[in-house]
């Protein structure tokens, strides 16, 4: 408990006493920007703009979970290109960064979990992992030396046009949204929308690794959070992702509420998922904490 409060109490080295260059500036702007159309987004209500931030929350957040992470960063199954192409414009309008950037860092993560060179180590604390390493471009890219691990992404001219123009792509999303319905679609579909998508796919990286319940033996902090499961459409699952980051499926048990695997399954009833990566049940009998703990028993 003690270490949990030194960790969360720490420091916010990342804002203060270093240089601050023009894409850390650019990122606390747009931070700064969307929080505040959050807090404008009371005064605007309606229910069709309420209604328009839950669907664009739904298809933008199925398309950082779906595509970004399950897809392209550790390819747990195949989808067709054109259909491929669509989830990841999706994932863009997050404001998430390009498919380049994220999954560069997230397979750098999974490398280096929990470490100095983990791209949000929760060693260096709680708003470090949360979105501290985020306004701080120059220590993320510069523990790698830069994009070295999305080749297979770098060579696809589409992802390349998205990671130079994805902030467009939002800006243009958001002058759509004013012009069909005013500040309260702007307030509600990018506000409202994007600061519970930044906070949610953040808090994976943050709460993940600090509060809730380890099942599986990882040797990492990562953990299992219901509430976080239901917030980030499945991520929340993350001792399990941890556990099986192949698996196209986070939430292994059939309570576990797993958004995102509901749509992966449906594109494979369909005929368009395939080669869907799940463990078998010897594979989570063998790397559940109980199995390890009976055999430093005996």
């Amino acid at each position: 408990m003690k270490l949990l409060v030194k960790l969360v109490m720490m420091p916010c080295g990342e804002y203060f006493g270093r240089k601050w260059n023009l894409l850390d500036i650019v990122t606390a702007a747009v931070f700064l920007t969307m929080h505040c159309l959050c807090v404008m987004a009371p005064f605007h209500f309606t229910w069709p703009a309420l209604w328009v931030a839950f669907a664009l929350y739904a298809v933008t957040g199925v398309g950082v979970t779906l595509s970004f992470h399950r897809h392209l960063a550790h390819r747990s199954f195949r989808i067709p290109k054109w259909l491929e192409y669509l989830f990841a414009y999706f994932g863009v309008l997050s404001l998430q960064g390009s498919p380049i950037e994220w999954v560069s860092s997230h397979r750098y993560h999974h490398q280096f979990t929990d470490t100095v060179k983990d791209v949000h180590s929760p060693l260096q604390g709680f708003w470090f992992s949360h979105m501290g390493w985020i306004l701080d471009s120059g220590s993320r890219f510069g523990k790698y030396g830069g994009l070295k691990n999305v080749e297979d992404l770098k060579r696809q001219a589409f992802y390349r046009f998205l990671h130079h123009t994805f902030l467009l792509h939002s800006f243009l999303l958001g002058t759509l949204l004013y012009v069909v319905g005013g500040l309260p679609f702007l307030t509600w579909g990018m506000g409202v929308r994007m600061v519970c998508l930044f906070h949610s796919t953040m808090l994976v990286n943050s709460a993940g690794h600090m509060w809730g319940q380890q099942v599986y033996h990882t040797d990492d902090t990562s953990r299992n959070n219901w509430w976080l499961g239901l917030l980030a459409l499945g991520e929340g699952w993350h001792n399990n992702h941890h556990a099986f980051d192949y698996s196209a499926r986070q939430g292994l048990e059939w309570w576990q509420i797993d958004v995102t695997w509901y749509v992966i399954r449906f594109l494979e009833a369909i005929g368009l998922a395939t080669d869907v990566k799940t463990p078998t049940e010897a594979q989570k009998e063998r790397k559940a904490l109980h199995q390890k703990t009976m055999a430093t028993q005996n």
